[in-house]
């Protein structure tokens, strides 16, 4: 199956609201029918922010987060509207993939 893959970039901490962003956004992506979505927190980073290592305890909270949605075209232009009427600012990127399940030889 072709899908689009979305993956949007943000400090570990991060809030919207009174929600972590990444919960935020999990919550738009369901409301949407979306079926899942991940958060992978970075060992290092390096941005607008500096550089970002995960060596001390004392970065935690400041190290970058990835979330990633995969869905058709039409789900993630909405989940994209709906970030940008909340007001939030985002580094995203997107990209298409083919989605498939290991060991039946099928690409969904």
């Amino acid at each position: 199956m072709q899908a689009i893959c979305i993956r949007f970039y943000v400090q570990e901490g991060g809030k919207h609201g009174h929600l972590p962003v990444h919960e935020w956004l999990f919550k738009q992506a369901r409301d949407i029918g979306i079926s899942g979505g991940t958060v992978f927190r970075a060992a290092a980073g390096f941005g607008r922010h500096g550089l970002q290592e995960d060596t001390f305890f004392e970065l935690a909270g400041k190290l970058p987060e990835s979330i990633e949605f995969f869905a058709d075209e039409g789900n993630i232009e909405a989940l994209l509207q709906r970030v940008g009427v909340a007001g939030l600012k985002l580094v995203y990127v997107v990209h298409p993939v083919s989605i498939g399940i290991t060991g039946d030889g099928l690409v969904l």
